[in-house]
């Protein structure tokens, strides 16, 4: 894709080069050089140095099974990368395994900034943060339900998401489209509660899923029957219905 082709491009290109610009740690990707024409007339295409990463996690769950010792790992390194882009206020907001950068020692770095966005905690962003973020499978509940704005927790379900595939190399929430993909949230973790549906003020979205059949939660056990129970515990913590009720990246 020419960055300059359309001006979503153009802003995408833009907020990760000052993103990443400003970002200096071993779990985030980082920017070694720009190239680009020497005036602006002659300007159709910028390049990007970055470090040199053999693969990403997409292609090596496609490949083999990770061990125990190898998802710990590289959730940890996730998990570092995460706190460190938190506690700069950025939200990621597209974190997936083929964003997730591998070399071969195992360092991983998180990468693909396109899409993030500073999220001030002192400023009430309900409303300004638009819905359709992150690719579907990996996408919280709450930006499909358009609830209260939306915060860095938005990432940890993504995590939680990427972890639960570690364990089985196969997508836990595969929707075809945004009904089927709550469809499948709910059909594993159990109907919402009514607190937890008071975090909803989307009054449609509310309605919504109070109209359908209720639900129970299946075991994680039964899920990843041949998984550490500490990671079943995590996993948990991480794919919780309620943003509020979620592990935070320092917890985690």
């Amino acid at each position: 894709i020419s960055p300059f082709e359309h001006q979503t491009y153009c802003q995408r290109t833009l907020r990760e080069i000052q993103i990443l610009l400003r970002f200096r740690h071993e779990n985030v990707i980082g920017i070694r050089d720009i190239l680009r024409a020497p005036t602006l007339e002659a300007m159709r295409d910028v390049y990007i140095v970055q470090d040199l990463m053999e693969t990403d996690l997409y292609k090596l769950l496609k490949s083999q099974q990770l061990s125990n010792d190898h998802i710990c790992y590289f959730l940890y390194q996730i998990l570092r990368g995460l706190k460190y882009i938190h506690s700069a206020n950025v939200l990621h907001r597209d974190l997936k395994p083929s964003n997730l950068l591998i070399n071969t020692t195992c360092d991983l770095k998180i990468c693909d900034f396109g899409l993030a966005r500073i999220a001030d905690p002192e400023h009430d962003h309900t409303g300004f943060l638009t819905e359709y973020v992150a690719t579907r499978w990996y996408r919280a509940p709450e930006i499909m339900l358009n609830s209260k704005g939306y915060t860095k927790s938005i990432d940890i379900w993504s995590v939680g998401c990427i972890l639960a595939e570690m364990l089985s190399n196969r997508p836990i929430f595969p929707g075809k489209h945004y009904l089927d993909q709550l469809n499948h949230i709910l059909g594993i973790l159990g109907s919402p509660s009514q607190e937890d549906l008071n975090c909803i003020i989307n009054m449609k979205a509310r309605n919504y899923l109070q109209s359908l059949p209720s639900k129970t939660k299946v075991a994680w056990a039964k899920l990843f029957p041949k998984s550490d129970p500490k990671a079943l515990d995590l996993l948990d913590r991480m794919l919780t219905f309620n943003p509020n009720k979620r592990i935070t990246v320092e917890e985690a």
